[in-house]
């Protein structure tokens, strides 16, 4: 190894003195050579610099003193170059190392989180949800009982990234766990809010709002978790309200009580649930009232429902210049007979 730096070492002399003699370019072709055999060999920026220090004093010994001491102010900077680019890229590969691991655990956020639109009768369904990031810090899921009920909880974690994505597994699987007669928002909430207690850092709450659909009874129950209010739609009227939710947010004390509100839906009514990342979108430095929200649904109406979620966040999406402030969770039900 030794003998193969130092035949560079004299090729690189002899083409640097070439250079300075003639300034024929053939002599930077014989430096890429050179070049290829130092980054072979791990030969650093400063070693080079010192390589090309020693050349000089060999072949103009009668150099000034200060062109001397020029060049050994190059050698340092370079020294202090080499470690400052040293510890970039030891910065660049953790950050990618931190980039693929959070690619991966949005991959498995997908997958363990993922819910599946249900089918029912006479009721149209839209839901979106886009992260502002990586990884989702809203939640929603669907339960399709087998009376034909439908349950939906819409969640949101305070607290973004990886541990609000575990988080929101747990919730998930947690009620995956209850049995079907007890499917009752309240009884959710409170058999959830004891699980976050006792299993989720005391830094992170959750809200959520869990509702259940009875299609027989065109009914609406539901109970909030110090979740973002809804809305309802009054398709006779054309009038919106602001939907009633009290309860505290989940994980706060275990012996929270959580009331069951309900809501007769008639037909063309809609419900709309959403997470404050819509409530909070922002036009400029200006946060977006909940009326414009309200309005912008309401010039969709006409649509199925799929495509008035959809068509209300392009519409939010464009506002914001195409770059979420937070994640973004829209849901609207429909009563169509």
């Amino acid at each position: 190894m030794d003998d193969v730096i130092k035949l560079d070492a004299a090729n690189y002399k002899d083409l640097l003195k070439h250079y300075i003699d003639t300034q024929d370019e053939k002599s930077l072709y014989g430096v890429e050579q050179v070049s290829k055999s130092f980054i072979k060999n791990h030969i650093l920026p400063e070693e080079i610099v010192n390589l090309h220090i020693q050349a000089l004093a060999e072949l103009y010994p009668e150099m000034s003193e200060k062109f001397q001491h020029s060049m050994d102010f190059l050698l340092e900077a370079m020294i202090s170059y080499g470690l400052a680019h040293q510890e970039f890229q030891m910065l660049r590969e953790k950050q990618y190392e931190i980039k693929s691991e959070i690619s991966v655990a949005a991959s498995m956020q997908n997958t363990l989180l993922g819910t599946t639109k249900p089918e029912i009768e006479g009721l149209d369904i839209g839901v979106i949800s886009v992260p502002a990031h990586q990884m989702n810090g809203d939640y929603h899921h669907f339960v399709k009982g087998k009376d034909g009920s439908l349950g939906i909880a819409i969640a949101d974690v305070i607290g973004k990234g990886i541990p609000a994505a575990l988080c929101m597994s747990m919730i998930k699987y947690a009620m995956d766990s209850y049995p079907e007669d007890s499917m009752e928002p309240k009884s959710i909430l409170k058999n959830l809010n004891r699980v976050v207690e006792r299993n989720v850092d005391a830094s992170m709450f959750i809200t959520m709002l869990y509702a259940q659909y009875l299609p027989c009874e065109h009914k609406l129950h539901y109970a909030s978790a110090g979740h973002e209010p809804g809305f309802y739609y009054d398709a006779e009227k054309g009038t919106f309200t602001e939907i009633e939710t009290k309860g505290l947010v989940l994980g706060v004390s275990s012996d929270a009580e959580y009331e069951q509100y309900e809501l007769k839906v008639n037909k063309g009514d809609m419900v709309i649930l959403l997470t404050d990342g819509v409530t909070e979108c922002r036009d400029g430095d200006r946060f977006i009232e909940s009326e414009e929200i309200l309005e912008v649904i309401k010039s969709y109406e006409d649509l199925p429902a799929q495509e008035m979620v959809n068509k209300v966040y392009k519409h939010f999406e464009r506002l914001q210049d195409f770059e979420l402030r937070d994640d973004f969770t829209l849901l609207i039900l429909r009563r169509e007979v």
